[in-house]
């Protein structure tokens, strides 16, 4: 019960927290500066130019729309992870929008609004998408679209953004297209780095004739997991095992130094891992010593 309660706070939080984000970014950069992008704050800034309406009111309305559009056919499950964003977001963006002198953060230099811009909305948005919940907008009609025609979600995603870029494209000066462009590059290159924060991992693979000796150190002195795999040598065709590890980047430098010491000869393979899920990383770790002990303690 504590766990469910304590997830549901923290979902709750990443949506608020990157929502406060998103709407700083585009009331202090985006708006103020005339940059292009995606999304309902898109089709809003389209609307906006060609009629007087406020432009929280109008990302309001349209989130309203597409919130209905996605409860129909997405269900109640995906209406309750979105339901937040749809409405929380457009009263964020008014308050931010009233803060004074927010419109002058980056006043006559929109290159640098492009990228402090890029960077605050791939922030805000990868908040909210890490905790498992949607930013809504036009994330919906996407997902509604894929369960129509069964194409992938990132391709409608890509043409409902360049659409609505393509309605700012028609108001908007070559340096304003220029610069939002920078901005959802910037923004879509952040998000993907804010989502796998602290998941990342690095991942070595070890061939050596001193397999059982690196096997030891790693678990007993690295204090790090292995896993022992049958191989077979390609040139000489002899029977062995490789050694598998999963560690984190600080301990990199520690375990290339004691398989050297071991064997200078051995072949290392080091690649990153953009996540890892299982027992010492999302589970609680089990020690080898201790594990020794409650093994030596049974068999006597």
């Amino acid at each position: 019960m504590k766990k469910s309660w304590g997830k549901t706070i923290k979902t709750i939080l990443g949506v608020l927290v990157g929502n406060l984000v998103l709407s700083f970014a585009v009331a202090a950069f985006t708006v103020p500066n005339g940059i292009i992008m995606g999304g309902a704050t898109g089709i809003g800034l389209t609307i906006s130019h060609y009629f007087p309406v406020n432009l929280s009111m109008i990302i309001l309305a349209i989130n309203a729309v597409l919130f209905v559009l996605g409860a129909v056919f997405l269900g109640k499950k995906f209406a309750l992870t979105t339901i937040i964003s749809s409405f929380i977001y457009p009263i964020f963006l008014s308050m931010a929008q009233s803060i004074p002198g927010i419109d002058k953060v980056t006043e006559n230099n929109a290159m640098l609004a492009a990228l402090y811009g890029g960077v605050l909305l791939g922030i805000g948005i990868g908040l909210v998408v890490r905790v498992g919940a949607s930013t809504g907008g036009t994330d919906i009609l996407a997902l509604v679209l894929h369960k129509w025609f069964h194409v992938p979600v990132a391709v409608f995603l890509y043409i409902v953004d360049f659409s609505v870029l393509g309605l700012q494209m028609l108001f908007s000066d070559s340096e304003q297209i220029l610069y939002g462009i920078l901005n959802l590059f910037l923004s879509t290159v952040v998000l993907n780095r804010v989502m796998l924060l602290g998941k990342s991992q690095i991942q070595l693979f070890i061939i050596s004739d001193k397999y059982r000796e690196i096997r030891q150190k790693v678990l007993t002195d690295i204090d790090a997991g292995v896993t022992m795999v049958d191989i077979e040598t390609g040139y000489g065709e002899q029977k062995q095992q490789g050694v598998l590890c999963v560690i984190h980047s600080r301990k990199l430098y520690s375990v290339k130094e004691a398989i050297q010491e071991i064997d200078p000869k051995a072949f290392i393979t080091i690649t990153q891992i953009n996540e890892v899920r299982g027992r010492g990383f999302t589970m609680e770790k089990l020690r080898y010593d201790e594990l020794n002990q409650n093994k030596n303690g049974n068999m006597g």
